[in-house]
């Protein structure tokens, strides 16, 4: 599937029907688990009502770093094969991963200060999440910098790479250090540690926030791929 997708022509015949149909699916699942999450789902016996907050936090967590490692993949793929649509994928990805990995930290510390007593902790969490959102804005901003795209893809893929070793810092990091964050609740060995009636509003707005990427990967890359055709025919008019 990833080869035959890797053709631009066949990618974008493919993403015209396919990102308004994740976009859908996001918007329905997202109105399911919102209301579910907040009205429907039972306060937890020692967080009460703030336990709500999970519902934006945790998927925002997971899918920050799940996009990072998309973008990890890609810039691999980009950097080895030297293939364009690739490094168009790591860069339309980064954004909406900054995004979720933003939403992930303000969620985080408003959770944080009626539960701990603060808003922010230097803790081995919250500082590797903190460290994923600033690797984020450089890779966007690296982007930025360079005029030549084959030059900023090549540095901004090297940078992704590098910043891949930060995942499991962040994964294991309530394992390696005393920390304020409460060690994992869902993949851990013995199973969840959460009420069952929880986990379904938790992986319906998981499954939102996935469905949601998919469609907005799928825009932005075909707003990138737009750009570089007018570009290229600019640059063939200048030339005629």
């Amino acid at each position: 599937m990833l080869t035959y997708l890797a053709n631009p022509a066949r990618f974008m015949a493919f993403s015209a029907w396919a990102a308004p149909i994740f976009l859908v699916a996001a918007l329905v699942l997202l109105a399911i688990g919102v209301p579910w999450g907040l009205f429907y789902s039972p306060a937890d016996y020692q967080q009460g009502e703030t336990v709500r907050i999970m519902y934006l936090h945790v998927p925002s967590a997971w899918w920050s770093m799940g996009i990072y490692a998309f973008m990890g993949a890609a810039s691999f793929v980009g950097l080895v094969w030297r293939h364009a649509l690739a490094d168009v994928a790591a860069r339309a990805a980064a954004p909406i991963g900054a995004t979720f990995a933003a939403v992930c930290l303000i969620t985080g510390s408003l959770w944080g200060a009626p539960t701990w007593g603060t808003w922010w902790e230097w803790d081995g969490r919250l500082t590797s999440m903190l460290a994923l959102f600033i690797i984020y804005l450089g890779y966007i901003a690296l982007w930025s910098a360079i005029e030549d795209e084959e030059k900023a893809a090549r540095l901004a893929a090297i940078l992704c790479l590098v910043g891949l070793v930060n995942l499991p810092i962040i994964k294991f990091s309530v394992d390696w250090w005393s920390t304020l964050h409460q060690p994992a609740s869902i993949m851990r060995a013995g199973g969840s540690s959460i009420h069952p009636s929880m986990m379904g509003p938790l992986f319906t707005m998981a499954g939102g926030f996935l469905c949601l990427f998919a469609a907005l990967l799928m825009m932005n890359m075909r707003a990138a791929v737009f750009r570089r055709r007018v570009e290229a025919a600019r640059l063939r008019g200048t030339e005629a």
